[in-house]
C-alpha cells in the first residue's frame, strides 16, 4: 500500500459553504397573508360592531309639506379581543459557543430555529380558527368537486351568493395542497388557459379566472411527535378543503372583514406583536435568545366566508 494514504494527508473538517437543515419555506406560511393585521395598544379591549341589517334597508319616505322627515337609526354593540403572549427560548452556553466550528453561527441558528417554531404555532392557530367548517356558521359546502367541469362556475356562484347576502365579494381563496392540485388540473381550467402564454395554472392565473385578488396554497408541514420520539409529519391544513372569504384591504372604520389578526403592538418593543430578545443568563453561563408573539386571530363576520370541504373525488 502506498504511503502516506489519503487519510494521512487530510483531516476532515466541516465545510464552510454548506450545511443541511430542514424547515418550512417562508411561502408555506399563509397566516399573515389573508386577513389584515390590527395593531392594538392594549392586550385586551373592545371594538364596535354595527348591525348589518340596519344598513341594508331603506326607511326613506315621501315627505309632505310642513311635516317632519321620517326617522331611523342603527344598532351598535361591542365585541372583544384578547392577545395571548406566546414565547420560546434557546440557550447558548459559553462552552458550546466557544467550541463551534464554521459555518455555524449560534445566534443566527437560534433565531432561525425559534422563528420556525413561532411561525408554525401561528399557522396551527390560524388553521384551527379559520380553516374549518364550524368557523363560518352555515356557510359550509361539501358538494363542490374540483374534478367537475363546473368547478369554476360553482366557486363564482358562491362569490355571488356571499355578495348577495353581505354586499361584499370574497376576494381570497385559500386552498389545501390537494385542492389546489385538483383545481389547477380541472378540465375547464386547462381549457381556458391552453392558449395563454403561460399555459400553466399558477396561483395568479387561477385568481384571474375566479375573479379574486389572490389564491393562496397552505403548504405548511408539522411534526406532531414529542422531542426524541419518532417524527410524525403531516400538513397543518386540511389538504382537501378551501376557504373562500372576503378580507378587507386594511383595517378601517365601518368596514367589515371575514377576519382580523389583532397584535399587541403596545407590548414593550414588539413589532406587529413580535419581538426577539437576547440577554445573559449568567447563572447558567449562557446567552438566552427568546422570541415572543402576541396575537388574537378572530372571525369577525362568518357571513363573509364559505368553507368548501372534500373537493376531490377519491
Amino acid at each position: 500500500m502506498p504511503q502516506p494514504t489519503t487519510t494521512d494527508v487530510h483531516v476532515d473538517a466541516p465545510l464552510t459553504n454548506l450545511s443541511v437543515g430542514f424547515k418550512n419555506d417562508a411561502s408555506s406560511f399563509i397566516a399573515d397573508q389573508v386577513f389584515p393585521n390590527v395593531p392594538v395598544a392594549k392586550q385586551t379591549d373592545k371594538y364596535f360592531t354595527y348591525t348589518q341589517a340596519d344598513f341594508f334597508r331603506t326607511d326613506a319616505q315621501l315627505r309632505a309639506p310642513g311635516t317632519e322627515s321620517a326617522g331611523s337609526g342603527y344598532n351598535l354593540s361591542t365585541a372583544t379581543y384578547s392577545c395571548d403572549v406566546l414565547a420560546l427560548h434557546k440557550d447558548i452556553d459559553d462552552a458550546t459557543r466557544a467550541n463551534a466550528d464554521a459555518p455555524l453561527d449560534m445566534n443566527r441558528d437560534a433565531v432561525e430555529f425559534l422563528t420556525q417554531h413561532m411561525l408554525l404555532k401561528r399557522e396551527i392557530d390560524w388553521a384551527a380558527t379559520f380553516f374549518l367548517a364550524g368557523a363560518w356558521g352555515s356557510n359550509t359546502d361539501s358538494t363542490t368537486k374540483f374534478d367537475a367541469a363546473s368547478a369554476i362556475t360553482n366557486i363564482q356562484d358562491k362569490i355571488d351568493t356571499v355578495e348577495a347576502g353581505t354586499g361584499y365579494r370574497p376576494n381570497i381563496l385559500v386552498c389545501g395542497v390537494t385542492a389546489f392540485r385538483d383545481l389547477k388540473n380541472n378540465s375547464d381550467v386547462l381549457d381556458r388557459i391552453k392558449y395563454t402564454q403561460q399555459g400553466t395554472a399558477t396561483e395568479g392565473l387561477l385568481a384571474s379566472l375566479l375573479g379574486v385578488d389572490k389564491v393562496l396554497v397552505a403548504r405548511a408541514v408539522r411534526n406532531t411527535a414529542n422531542e426524541g420520539a419518532t417524527a410524525s409529519y403531516s400538513r397543518v391544513y386540511e389538504t382537501d378543503s378551501c376557504l373562500l372569504v372576503y378580507s378587507a384591504p386594511s383595517p378601517s372604520l365601518m368596514h367589515p372583514s371575514g377576519g382580523y389578526t389583532f397584535s399587541w403592538s403596545g407590548y414593550s418593543g414588539a413589532q406587529q406583536g413580535q419581538r426577539v430578545s437576547r440577554f445573559r443568563m449568567d447563572h447558567l453561563r449562557s446567552d438566552r435568545i427568546e422570541m415572543e408573539m402576541t396575537y388574537d386571530q378572530k372571525v369577525i363576520s362568518s357571513a363573509l366566508g364559505v368553507f368548501i370541504q372534500t373537493v376531490s373525488v377519491a
